[in-house]
């Protein structure tokens, strides 16, 4: 079969050989009265026989034994290993090596465990790429490139740098804002308005609530598509009927979406022109996309099904090396056409642009003279002075103005500028709704527009 590579996300994992994707299935893990399985046999069982299935196995890989007394013989690495073994049956034995994809959270003690386990079950590891950087092939000439990927449990935000090739910059992780949560809240969702609908709760069961799980990719898929979706579910003899408006599943998944379009603002400064870059299961999330191009700006680039494992293998094809000796890369060259992106689709509409500074009960207004903050007043400058007991306040802490149609946030200090709870990364795109803290424990400001009144 010659090379391989494998991309570690736990949502699916998957398996590309060159030409096709031979495996792909969830980083599930199932213990039966006589087996482990793992994978889409695991899955199955999520719901009829919940405590005996895990699926944080790869997101926390160690060697602590669970402390489940069902799983309390085995630890995470012995999870992940029943599935590289699973896998490798699938695959066969022929494959002279194996490119692999990880994700920004894992540690270079995981990364460590992980390469010990490939030793030990004769995977023959050639290297180990951030998958970011393998599933970004291209310039985004003019832009400022961040890739988004989700996994079960967590959320990857990753800005790419472009010094004539990709390189990881800066990589931010969401906890408890993945697949699994989504899906924890879609079935709620959905089992709700089949109860209004037709009376039948599908979460009264196990059978049923499995079910309702094996079905929930294809239906949310369909919504995302198409603005609403018709379900139907078999009891016994009769057939339940549902539909569902996206909007309401986008209104139920929107606190986890506002918590990924914060911290992907937080990694975009004032002057950036942002390439949003989502893999194929960030893309099929209902109403997710249309809010981060609402909430960001620039443009959205969506990647094809499986293509980290593709853009690992293309470029590390005839990569050799000692699996003992395997480092992690943070960067590679491109080895598809670039792509220009313009300023244009960057800018804030101006109906969202604040037009004050709300702190306290006075409203301060933002205009082309920039309105300076911080616990020092200067002469000659618009500024609002704040208590100088409050620690983490600069002299000259940060400004704002209204600069190319935009409001700006521009950070002076040494101890940060926070926006929605995220430190800027020097300026900033600012909103109507958007909160500033300034200091330990801090200042609170809150942008506001006003609208004048005609008699």
């Amino acid at each position: 079969m010659g090379q391989l590579a494998i991309h570690l996300n736990d949502a699916d994992v998957t398996v590309f050989d060159g030409q096709k994707v031979v495996y792909r299935e969830p980083g599930f893990a199932y213990l039966g009265n006589e087996s482990l399985s793992t994978g889409i046999d695991a899955y199955s069982n999520a719901r009829i026989d919940p405590r005996r299935v895990q699926n944080r196995f790869w997101s926390d890989l160690n060697t602590k034994p669970f402390s489940d007394h069902r799983f309390a013989h085995l630890s995470a690495a012995d999870l992940a290993s029943k599935q590289l073994e699973e896998i490798w049956t699938v695959v066969g034995d022929d494959v002279s090596g194996l490119v692999v994809a990880v994700p920004g959270y894992m540690s270079p003690k995981n990364l460590g465990l992980f390469l010990g386990i490939a030793r030990e079950i004769g995977l023959p590891v050639s290297a180990l790429v951030d998958s970011a950087v393998a599933a970004t092939r291209r310039e985004y000439g003019g832009a400022v490139p961040v890739h988004i990927d989700l996994s079960l449990h967590r959320a990857t935000l990753t800005r790419l740098a472009q010094p004539g090739m990709v390189q990881v910059d800066r990589t931010e992780v969401i906890d408890d804002v993945g697949l699994g949560v989504l899906s924890d809240i879609w079935l709620k969702t959905i089992a709700e308005t089949f109860v209004q609908q037709s009376r039948f709760d599908p979460l009264h069961k196990a059978e049923t609530e499995q079910m309702l799980l094996t079905h929930l990719s294809a239906w949310i898929d369909s919504a995302s598509r198409h603005g609403k979706v018709e379900m139907e579910m078999q009891s016994g003899e009769i057939t339940y009927r549902a539909e569902i408006e996206a909007l309401a599943l986008i209104g139920a998944a929107a606190p986890a979406y506002q918590q990924i379009a914060s911290r992907l603002r937080a990694l975009f400064r004032a002057e950036d022109v942002p390439a949003i870059q989502v893999t194929d299961r960030v893309a099929r999330l209902p109403g997710l996309v249309d809010m981060l191009e609402a909430r960001v700006g620039g443009e959205v680039f969506v990647l094809e099904p499986g293509a980290t494992a593709r853009g690992a293998l293309a470029r590390l094809r005839k990569h050799a090396g000692d699996s003992a000796a395997v480092s992690l890369l943070r960067q590679l060259p491109w080895d598809q056409a670039g792509i220009d992106v313009t300023q244009q689709s960057s800018e804030n509409n101006a109906t969202g642009m604040p037009t004050h500074l709300l702190f306290g009960h006075q409203g301060y207004e933002i205009g082309n003279l920039a309105l300076v903050i911080g616990s020092q007043e200067s002469a000659g400058e618009r500024f609002l002075e704040l208590d100088t007991d409050m620690p983490g306040v600069s002299r000259r802490h940060c400004s704002i103005l209204q600069k190319n149609g935009q409001c700006v946030l521009e950070d002076h200090s040494r101890y940060g500028t926070f926006l929605n709870g995220h430190r800027v990364d020097g300026s900033s795109i600012l909103q109507v709704g958007d909160a500033i803290r300034i200091g330990t424990p801090g200042y609170e400001l809150q942008l506001i527009t006003t609208k004048e009144v005609h008699g």
